[in-house]
Order: C-alpha cells, then structure tokens, then sequence
C-alpha cells in the first residue's frame, strides 16, 4: 500500500504559527505532551465479546463493559496528565478546578456503568 498524498493534520502552514514558543502541546511538561505520553493504548474494539457460552444479552453487557472501560481509561489517563503537570508543568498549562471536578465526575459514572454492566440484572 502506498503512502497517503494527503497532508499532516496537524501541519501548520501559515507563517504566523511557524513560532512554537507559546504551543502548548510543545512544552515537555505540558497537559497535552503528557497526556499524549500516557495515551499508548486503545479502548474496546466494539465487537461482540469473544466467549460464545453466553447469551446473546449478555455477550453485549460485556462487549459494553469493555466499551465503557476503554473510556474509563481515557479519562482517567486525562487526569493523571493534569496531576502531572500541576506537579512539573507551569500554572498556565494547566486545566481549571472546574475541569478536574469534570474528569473525576466521568470517571465515577463510567465506574458505576461498568460495574452494572458486569453484575449484570440480578
């Protein structure tokens, strides 16, 4: 297979950005430089869950579990980043108080949908 023609998304061709001083993602203890050094994996592949000796219904509560934690991960993975940059990075690289509560509200719901998902109905 050949390489794509296509550009870079994230190639900056105006002049004007060629300066990197003030990009955030360029600063090595950076929310988003760390962020981008904890996100070496991926979440659940969205296919139905592989052990064929359950029920349908319940190979999906799986599946959606799977789903679920993938995402569990990436918020949690966003919020290690900012815990990182408030202890190495500068005060402006990092997310508001605001944020943070967000990130640690997802995870809490995300934690409860998994946790339904494998108890499954009782």
């Amino acid at each position: 297979m050949s390489a794509t023609k296509l550009p870079d998304l994230h190639t900056q061709r105006d002049p004007a950005n060629a300066d990197h001083e003030d990009d955030p993602a360029t600063d090595p203890n950076g929310f988003v430089a760390t962020l981008r050094r904890i996100a070496a994996g991926a979440g659940a592949d969205g296919q139905p869950w592989h052990e064929r000796n359950l029920s349908l219904g319940r190979r999906m509560q799986l599946a959606d579990a799977d789903c679920t934690l993938g995402g569990l991960r990436a918020v949690a993975e966003m919020a290690l980043a900012e815990e990182r940059t408030r202890q190495n990075g500068a005060p402006e690289q990092r997310l508001g108080d605001r944020q943070m509560e967000g990130l640690l509200m997802a995870v809490l719901s995300l934690t409860v949908m998994a946790s339904e998902r494998v108890q499954g109905q009782r």
